[in-house]
């Protein structure tokens, strides 16, 4: 039998900088080849375990280390980070921190360039690899000025070069668009297969990583491993539920439908799951069933783009001859791949930047008559990238800052941000450095200055990038409440399937700067057609009712009919 290439025992950690340990008592072995996913909801240390493993902890991120890691054959403590380098490749969670190279070419490059490989031979590579996750055409392009999902792809071209043994992707999904999203599963899945490196994903998304096969799931919380069997017995189980992790959306539905998880081969699969007879018969009963519709929305009119086109070159249009209008009070999702022109569209709405043509109203009001300040006191943005939003050094000023200059009460400023920072998990880290947090905490200190200043219309990037299930549906909670109750109107640009079902009632889809649908988000996500030409992917509701024999639209808008009546 082979020997583990990775095995902690009695193993624990705590940071220098903390009372508490982050890991307790760790016994894991992982072997040769195997590909395991760690999987846990933010904080609760699976980040903190693989760099236990890379070397960052206890070289770069000092702290008191208990029990054994032995990476290789080399207990990490005794070694160094080059002397792990040489056995473990990372890819972080947050991209900014991994560049090294002033264009792309040079920062895929660079392990190559570690290797003395001669040029000629070089540059054959770099293209490839590039090719591989799309960026072939930004080469000469400098990483920073590139957008989330790019970074991401950037720096999973960048660990293809490298000969180590053992592979660690830190959150791989989170900025990718679905399409490239299932790219990179299939990447990941390739490298494993073909190079038989042992390979360490860390999500929290577990649908989307079982798009491909994988051998264990190492599920942790609170700084444990509380479970380590297969996808298929994590399923069956409670322990998603109790640990904050989203389930497939194909398992919710077949709960909803009053299935029995037993019995079900390949449940981690859906393409290839075999239902018992009583579970297919369930849920056929269950989508075609009768339920209340989903409201209309009858608002006034908010926001209203008229032949919109913006290029930042003065060549292209990024966004090109682009018209909607959203109602007041509605949910929508802006949805569509990478570069599409997503973000674009909503900082012209905050006029960041101002249309080339075309007019853009808020309330009625043409914004080419508003400044920046007019505008953002109706209009919210939280960007994707949170790094390009902090300003100050500790959590709760930064979540006080526009409330402080906007001239609140001291008293009031105090409420607002304990309320934002309560509902965004966020209130007993209030006074910790915001250098010291995850880049999914950091998303959320953004989300929660902007949640602080409730305005009329809140424009919502990427929410869900870096966050884990229990942290997200928190957020989502207080954003439907400000819908809900207070009548705000909440744009989400994003990837994310689950979200426009759960959350939007309506979707515009972008491709290459054009709107190429505009209707319910149940219309939206089982069109085909629209989902091929915006490279999203199809939800596992869509498979599952391909597999019934149903029809997509009649079983998504069923399931999201049953879902809002119940919650």
């Amino acid at each position: 039998m082979k020997e583990p290439i990775i095995k902690f025992k009695d193993f624990g950690f705590r940071y220098k900088t903390q009372k508490n340990p982050t890991l307790y008592d760790i016994n894991l072995e992982i072997y040769p080849g195997e590909k395991v996913l760690i999987l846990g909801a933010s904080g609760s240390g699976k980040s903190t375990l693989c760099n236990c493993i890379n070397g960052l902890i206890p070289f770069s991120y000092e702290g008191e280390i208990t029990g054994s890691c032995i990476v290789n054959g080399v207990e990490t403590k005794s070694a160094s980070i080059f002397k792990l380098s040489n056995s473990v490749g990372t890819v972080l969670q947050d991209s900014d921190a991994q560049f090294v190279g002033l264009s792309v070419g040079e920062d895929i490059a660079f392990s190559l360039e570690n290797d003395i490989l001669p040029r000629k031979e070089m540059v054959p590579i770099v293209e490839k690899n590039a090719s591989m996750v799309g960026m072939q055409d930004f080469i000469d392009h400098v990483p920073f000025q590139l957008s989330g999902g790019q970074k991401q792809k950037v720096a999973i071209a960048g660990v293809f070069g490298e000969k180590v043994e053992i592979l660690i992707f830190d959150e791989p999904l989170a900025a990718l668009d679905p399409q490239m999203g299932m790219t990179a599963v299939s990447l990941i899945n390739n490298i494993s297969k073909e190079s038989e490196k042992t390979i360490l994903i860390v999500e929290h998304r577990l649908e989307d990583v079982l798009y491909k096969p994988i051998d264990r799931v190492i599920l942790m919380n609170e700084g444990r491993i509380v479970f380590d069997a297969t996808p298929d017995e994590l399923l069956r189980s409670t322990m998603l539920q109790e640990c904050g992790i989203r389930e497939p959306l194909y398992i919710t539905a077949m709960k909803y439908a009053g299935c029995s998880l037993e019995g079900n081969k390949n449940l981690c699969d859906l393409n290839e799951l075999e239902f018992t007879k009583e579970n297919e018969e369930k849920l056929k009963a269950f989508f075609q069933e009768k339920r209340e519709e989903l409201p209309e929305i009858h608002g006034t009119s908010e926001i209203k783009f008229d032949h919109v086109s913006y290029s930042y070159s003065g060549k292209r249009n990024v966004v090109d001859d682009i018209s909607f209008e959203i109602k007041k009070g509605e949910r929508v999702a802006i949805i569509g791949k990478n570069g599409a022109g997503k973000s674009t569209a909503a900082k012209l709405l905050c006029g960041i930047i101002r249309p080339g043509t075309g007019t853009i109203t808020v309330e009625g009001k043409d914004t080419k008559d508003m400044s920046v300040k007019e505008i953002g006191e109706k209009v919210g943005y939280v960007m994707q990238d949170p790094n390009t939003m902090i300003v100050k050094d500790i959590i709760k000023d930064e979540v006080g800052l526009a409330l402080t200059v906007r001239g609140n009460s001291q008293e009031e400023t105090d409420a607002k941000i304990q309320k934002s920072l309560e509902t965004c998990g966020l209130y007993k880290m209030r006074n910790w450095p915001v250098d010291s947090i995850s880049y999914g905490q950091k998303k959320r200190v953004t989300v929660a200055s902007m949640m602080a200043l409730e305005p009329d219309v809140l424009v919502l990037d990427e929410p869900t990038a870096g966050q884990d299930f229990r942290s997200y549906t928190e957020i989502m909670k207080f954003v439907n409440y400000l819908n809900k109750e207070l009548g705000k109107t909440i744009l989400f640009i994003t990837h994310d399937m689950h979200l426009a079902i759960e959350n939007t009632d309506r979707a515009i889809v972008f491709t290459d700067g054009k709107i190429v649908a505009d209707d319910k988000v149940f219309a939206v996500l089982s069109n085909d057609e629209v989902i091929q030409k915006a490279s999203l992917k199809q939800t596992s509701l869509y498979t599952l009712a391909m597999k019934l024999g149903l029809d997509p639209e009649e079983t998504i808008r069923s399931f999201i009919e049953y879902e809002r009546g119940v919650k």
